[in-house]
């Protein structure tokens, strides 16, 4: 059941940086924390939705996107402070909401911009990509990064930009869970697929929270906050 890029097309849709999609809300200060170890490594990663948007131009159209900050980071004395020279990845990620038509509430992919690390400095900027042309991508546009309605069976590609940046996501089913402050809700399980690399992995999604598990790293808190990019 694929879901088609046309849901989130510039020219065939209007948009919003309110985004408030059941399994993907992006309220503006919300934080997200999450540990677990990857090759023996404790890894912990922290989500912020920023206090900041990015205007993106494709095809003649302007499209304002909320900016998501993602930080990764080796932490092993497990005490959630990063350090830089612990770092991993930091990247800015820039999502919209359709806001008219019938996959109004699809939230919408249009790039991100990736640093990476080794022992406290740059050294790449691998995956980057943005749905404006900006790169210069043949190809490029923004990718359905969470349907409006998200059922098992359903395929979508949530990266548009050949050759760096392609993943899909399939949501596999749903299910329930009890999340760290002791409430019990809905989620669904997506597997994602890379097929540059050919990589899989796994993400849980939980009713109005958002992401609380991705492979190996599990949600420990979210709360609200405020940080400008």
């Amino acid at each position: 059941m694929p879901v088609s890029l046309a849901e989130c097309a510039p020219e065939q849709n209007t948009f919003t940086t309110n985004i408030n999609n059941t399994y993907f809300p992006l309220p503006v200060g919300r934080v997200w924390d999450y540990t677990g170890k990857e090759q023996g490594e404790e890894i912990s990663l922290r989500i912020t939705v920023l206090d900041a948007t990015e205007t993106f131009h494709f095809k003649g159209q302007n499209v304002t996107t909320r900016v998501v900050k993602e930080v990764e980071w080796t932490d092993a004395d497990a005490d959630g402070e990063i350090d830089q020279i612990e770092l991993i990845e930091v990247s800015f990620n820039y999502f919209a909401q359709t806001q008219t038509g019938p996959a109004r509430g699809t939230v919408c992919y249009f790039g991100e911009d990736v640093e990476i690390y080794e022992e406290g400095e740059v050294v790449s900027n691998e995956g980057a990509w943005r749905a404006d042309g900006r790169r210069g991508l043949p190809g490029i546009a923004p990718g359905v990064f969470m349907p409006a309605s998200p059922q098992p069976g359903m395929t979508f590609q949530q990266e548009v930009a050949p050759g760096v940046a392609e993943d899909q996501a399939t949501v596999k089913h749903t299910g329930r869970t009890t999340l760290p402050d002791g409430t019990v809700a809905n989620t669904i399980t997506v597997q994602d697929f890379n097929p540059l690399d050919g990589s899989r992995g796994t993400k849980v999604y939980a009713e109005d929270v958002g992401l609380i598990q991705d492979g190996p790293l599990r949600l420990i808190s979210f709360r609200l906050m405020q940080e400008r990019r």
